[in-house]
């Protein structure tokens, strides 16, 4: 069940969601919680999608909160807003309502939101792309208990990365480092199975991939060994090798799905290690609602912490200025080569 409503207010929206739980024979709310997400046009469609298989797991009340941009100063000092309210099939198992901003109110959403949100429900705020510095000091980041963010969608995702360390504050997290939760949690469970003590670690991952930063600066941090960052093709993350004092530990993923597990004196086992959807991340954050304590130790590191001199981070300068003088060399014999096929012309 759709309904559109035009230039309304947050009191009609409510008045809406009442009349829309009673169409579809459903009066009562069976909502744990409050979804509130802040993005543009071109990825609503996305995020909301992803939202709604989430709300199998986790029937919520999803807001989509989307800011339109006014060309002209006549309509930027008009404030307006416009809903779509779903409910029965068209909201999975939840509620949602798609708020598009105009005008002046495009700077106080806080203000459409607050009546919206679900009495003694607790709130989460996901901003999918265009994430503020300081979430928590975000208008509708106050509101909630839970921040999620998403630095892998950032222009540059590094020093977004190092943004949200300075900006830290509990209740925060980042899909980013959700992303890594299988390849943390098959690692430690490596660790387990052996009598072993880490000397050095290795990460390989795509460039511009947060979650390669974040897994080695918790690599560095719970094992106190320096940690080697490698740049592959991908997808995500690729491998990670651990140099310990019985032999080698690596878990290998080369194609995004399949990866293998070696430990020396083991046979090599297959293991299930997809790359996930948004829709399976957000299902995952929603699930604790207190702060991520090792998210923020991981994060507050530092990408200046870990061992420069083993970490592949910079373009390798040496060996082309080595290359630089043969370069020059060869360039007049390469001159000469056009002089001689003229000559046999």
């Amino acid at each position: 069940m759709k309904t559109d409503l035009t230039d309304t207010t947050s009191s009609k929206i409510n008045k809406a969601l009442v009349l829309g739980r009673r169409a579809i024979g459903t009066p009562a709310v069976g909502m744990v919680l409050t979804l509130v997400i802040v993005t543009d046009e071109e990825n609503a469609y996305d995020a909301l999608k992803a939202a709604n298989e989430a709300s199998r797991e986790h029937p919520s009340r999803t807001l989509v909160v989307i800011k339109r941009v006014s060309r002209s100063p006549r309509d930027r000092s008009k404030a307006r807003l416009d809903a779509e309210v779903r409910l029965g099939a068209d909201a999975s198992t939840g509620e949602t309502v798609v708020l598009r901003l105009y005008g002046e109110v495009v700077d106080h959403a806080q203000s459409v939101v607050l009546p919206l949100l679900l009495p003694d429900a607790p709130v989460v705020v996901w901003w999918p792309v265009n994430a503020p510095t300081d979430p928590a000091k975000d208008p509708l980041g106050a509101l909630a208990q839970r921040r999620v963010t998403d630095t892998y969608a950032a222009e540059q995702p590094i020093q977004e990365l190092s943004a949200r360390a300075d900006a830290y504050t509990p209740g925060d997290t980042d899909l980013a480092w959700t992303r890594i939760t299988p390849w943390r949690s098959m690692l430690a469970a490596a660790l387990d199975q052996v009598v072993c003590e880490v000397t050095s670690a290795e990460v390989e991952g795509e460039e511009f991939n947060p979650s390669v930063e974040l897994l080695a600066m918790w690599l560095s941090d719970r094992l106190k060994v320096p940690v080697r960052r490698s740049k592959s093709t991908g997808p995500g993350l690729t491998s990670v090798r651990m140099e310990t004092s019985t032999g080698p530990i690596v878990l290998d993923r080369p194609d995004g799905s399949l990866a293998t597990l070696s430990i020396q004196g083991q046979p090599d086992r297959a293991v299930a290690l997809k790359r996930r959807d948004t829709a399976e991340l957000i299902a995952e954050e929603l699930r604790r609602l207190d702060p991520d304590d090792t998210y923020a130790t991981a994060l507050k590191f530092g990408l200046e912490r870990l061992d420069e001199e083993a970490a592949v981070t910079a373009p390798a300068a040496e060996p082309e200025a080595e290359k630089a003088p043969a370069a020059a060399e060869a360039k007049p014999a390469a001159k000469k080569a056009p002089a001689k096929k003229a000559a046999a012309k």
